[in-house]
């Protein structure tokens, strides 16, 4: 891996895009000559029992070569342990999104690769072919094949009783499902009539499009296979209502609460819940090689202890992790880098790509109609922008090394342009003071603090995650800032799952949190972030509602910008064009910046990431972020490896 920050340019996303077919025929890299596939030593002894097959035979026929001459790495050596925390078991979730193994994923630079898949065909966005590598298995030796996805498909996305509510929403265009074709044991057709240019950037997602499923294991919980009595037997014992129920847990392929699913993934779970340490051992029959023909993984297991969030410094700091990022921040940085010397580790800092680190969203969709007519006034909006100093911000909080403004798309996105990050992002309290007497807030107390039309106090509550200490110390600051100009801020920490449900039913003001989850897209990701589309978005739960219940619940967008956001994703959604795809997120991007729906404040923080100084081919400057990166997914943990421990 180099040590360039990833970055997409136009040049080779449209040669990515442009013509009919878009397809990845060949393995990534190449094998050295004279190369022969080659043993783990840790399942050598389990070869020689006769336990497992030798790995010419674990392997697919065409197995995905890594490419090191792309990605500047050495060829590595065997064995070792990482180890890493989380602090709790639900996190584990977090190793199947680093582990990063898609039918089709993004590489390095976020263009699409075929992975599990040998190859694959877009034609248009309408017509996606993929054709899955022969002799493939699954971790427990099975084959993979097109009856996985069939049985995925007929047995668990159309079962009423395993999906009440249907099929994945990313399968359906225009209310209708796709043509599924099976074409033989290897090859597996779907089909739109029109574009579905969300089905290839979903299948590479943090947590992929599921479009197949281990039907050999899963299918003994299934009512369809299993005898009617033995199933009810192993309902009861399980102690769940039901075979779906009993189905819906087994069926493990995220979560790693189930030991006994089989994976495609790298390293597989052997530690059933409850636990306070997870070891994930390497899958035998994982498909990935290195140029000299060693299977991957290098790393022999990753071990997860339970801790506290809180002491992820400290114990890093006492040498207890050999891998750690998510979980650290930048107020970790000096506890990290006081044990560095003595305990063998490094602190790399790569950039999070996350579009502002501290962002407010005003609640358009506010129960209480004084703020939603307030929160509705792009003067109120720029306003709130102008007043805040956000060089204080990244001075105290970011150490200066942040960038200041808007919410919106890094410089390492092809979408990004300056306007996006500067139009009305300056501090300028005179323009905010004016603003506010302009939409008629110039009556005050006696303490300076301004009225609001129905006379009360114009107290803003913004609530924020309890966890997020990091939001709440920026909060402090702007407290300040907005005083100045007349505004009172009360800052109410929640817990996260309540505030979700205060948005959703439209009892919040404004919310503090992350600005863009993904502050890096390319014009083929879909710009749903932008858009009222989604009601897990502060700044619009119920038109997101709406959206998501095609009308059902929540309320219809009934302003102009957002109407016009609704609109360009909409067409968004029936192009298969690059340069359209392009134009609508520029439109969409200079709407926001406009409008400020979110008032972003700094952004490009650091990442600290944790690793052991034996640890060899980790980039030492990359971008962090949980979408599209997949955490450190796309940067392939697979490829690491250690020096044996010095004496």
């Amino acid at each position: 891996m180099t040590d360039r920050t990833v970055r997409l340019t136009r040049r080779s996303f449209h040669r990515l895009a442009a013509g009919a077919l878009a397809a990845a025929a060949a393995p990534a890299g190449a094998l050295a000559q004279g190369f022969r596939f080659q043993e783990a030593p840790a399942l050598a002894e389990l070869v020689k029992q006769g336990k497992l097959p030798p790995v010419e035979e674990r392997l697919p026929k065409s197995p995905l070569i890594a490419d090191f001459d792309r990605s500047k790495r050495q060829v590595g050596r065997y064995g070792g342990e990482a180890r890493t925390l989380a602090a709790r078991a639900r996190d584990l979730r977090y190793i199947s999104v680093s582990e990063y193994t898609r039918l089709v994923g993004y590489n390095a630079e976020l263009e699409f690769e075929a992975d599990l898949a040998q190859s694959y065909e877009n034609d248009n966005n309408r017509v996606f072919t993929f054709t899955l590598r022969e002799g493939h298995k699954w971790s427990d030796g099975r084959p993979f094949t097109t009856e996985d996805f069939r049985y995925y498909w007929e047995e668990i996305a159309l079962n009423k009783e395993l999906s009440p509510t249907g099929p994945p929403e990313t399968f359906l265009v225009e209310g209708k499902l796709p043509k599924i074709e099976i074409l033989d044991e290897q090859r597996i057709r779907y089909s739109w009539d029109k574009p579905n240019p969300r089905f290839l950037p979903a299948l590479a997602q943090p947590r992929p499009l599921t479009l197949f499923s281990p039907h050999q294991y899963l299918r003994q919980f299934h009512r369809r296979h299993r005898d009617k009595g033995e199933l009810e037997q192993m309902v009861a014992k399980a102690k769940v209502k039901s075979w779906a129920a009993l189905h819906n847990r087994m069926d493990d392929a995220y979560e790693n609460a189930n030991p006994d699913m089989p994976t495609l993934n790298a390293w597989r779970i052997v530690t059933a819940p409850p636990a306070t340490r997870f070891v994930f051992e390497r899958n035998p029959y994982f498909h990935r090689v290195d140029p000299q023909g060693q299977q991957l993984p290098y790393v022999d297991r990753i071990v997860v202890d339970i801790a506290a969030a809180g002491l992820f410094a400290a114990k890093a700091n006492a040498g207890e992790v050999d891998l750690l990022a998510r979980g650290l921040s930048m107020n970790d940085v000096p506890v990290l880098k006081e044990g560095e010397g003595s305990k063998k580790y490094r602190t790399l800092l790569w950039r999070y790509g996350r579009g502002s680190a501290y962002a407010f969203y005003p609640n358009l969709n506010a129960n209480d109609p004084v703020w939603r007519a307030l929160n509705r006034d792009v003067r109120y909006r720029r306003a709130l922008s102008a007043a805040i100093d956000r060089r204080i911000l990244n001075n105290a909080l970011l150490f200066g090394l942040g960038s200041e403004g808007n919410n919106t798309v890094l410089p390492e996105s092809p979408l990004y342009t300056d306007a996006y990050r500067t139009t009305n992002a300056t501090f300028d309290p005179a323009l905010a003071d004016r603003l506010l007497d302009e939409i008629g807030l110039k009556e005050r107390d006696s303490v300076g603090i301004r009225k609001l039309p129905d006379g009360r106090i114009m107290e803003i509550i913004v609530e924020v995650d309890g966890e997020s200490a990091d939001i709440i110390d920026a909060l402090q600051l702007v407290t300040e800032m907005w005083r100045d100009v007349g505004i009172k801020l009360f800052v109410k920490p929640q817990e996260r799952t309540i505030l979700r449900q205060r948005s959703y039913s439209g009892v919040t003001v404004m919310v503090a949190a992350g600005g863009l989850d993904n502050a890096m897209p390319t014009p083929h990701m879909p710009p749903t972030e932008l858009a009222p589309v989604r009601q897990d978005n502060y700044s619009w739960p119920k038109w997101g509602q709406w959206a998501e219940t095609s009308g059902k619940n929540g309320e219809e967008p009934d302003i102009d910008a957002a109407r016009a956001l609704l609109k360009l994703y909409k067409g968004w959604m029936q192009s298969s064009d690059p340069e359209e795809m392009h134009r609508i997120w520029s439109e969409m991007l200079t709407i926001h910046a406009e409008q400020q729906f979110s008032i972003g404040t700094v952004g490009g923080e650091l990442q600290p990431v944790v690793i052991n100084t034996r640890t060899r081919n980790m980039p030492e400057k990359a971008i962090f972020s949980y979408d599209p990166t997949a955490l450190m997914g796309i940067y392939r943990i697979e490829e690491l490896w250690m020096e044996p421990a010095s004496s």
